[in-house]
């Protein structure tokens, strides 16, 4: 079980924390079992402000991960379609006990000075 850092643009940031966007989507499955996700928000706000956890990681191609998530992925068929477009596989965590932090943090707090392209694995 670990705990990784995930770059998240705003606006799913956004809807992850309102509660309107419960799975968070991915090109590339991790190697090791997730069992919390730390939620970095890209530029322009560039801090991690919560965190979730993992209820479940669905593998799949993406017409099977779409069907599955689609009611709360928090964004539209046209917008998964472009993410996955020439991919064969799709992988979604569910998200569930979503924190924001009252005090966003710096990546300096986690030993990290670079935001990861998508993810990090952290030893917390």
């Amino acid at each position: 079980m670990c705990t990784i850092l995930l770059s998240i643009n705003p606006e799913h940031v956004y809807n992850i924390l309102a509660g309107n966007k419960e799975y968070e989507f991915r090109k590339i499955e991790c190697k090791k079992k997730v069992e919390k996700i730390i939620i970095y928000s890209t530029a322009p706000i560039g801090k991690v402000v919560g965190e979730a956890n993992i209820d479940d990681i669905l593998v799949g191609n993406p017409d099977y991960i779409w069907e599955k998530t689609k009611e709360k992925s928090g964004i539209n068929k046209d917008y998964f379609n472009l993410y996955y477009k020439g991919k064969s596989k799709a992988v979604a965590y569910k998200l569930s006990n979503i924190i924001k932090y009252e005090n966003p943090k710096d990546l300096s707090e986690y030993g990290i000075n670079n935001a990861p392209q998508s993810f990090v694995y952290l030893n917390i």
